[in-house]
């Protein structure tokens, strides 16, 4: 199993056993996730080409978000 999924698996698992425990870990396991979210989001990216042929920006289309062009 590739690392990645062996994280997400964690995390999830972590946000399972937290629920309902009152004692921050809930929280604490949200914020985890969101972070590694935010991790694959920085990937994807720079993986993205944000411009066309001489890689020049463009304007962002009707309902396309900046954060995943």
């Amino acid at each position: 199993m590739s690392s990645d999924t062996e994280k997400h698996h964690a995390l999830l698992s972590a946000l399972k056993a937290a629920m309902g425990k009152g004692d921050g870990s809930f929280e604490q396991a949200v914020t985890n996730a969101f972070e590694h979210v935010f991790e694959h989001l920085g990937r994807l990216n720079s993986h993205v080409s944000t411009g066309g042929h001489d890689n020049e920006d463009r304007p962002l289309e009707d309902g396309e978000s900046a954060t995943l062009r």
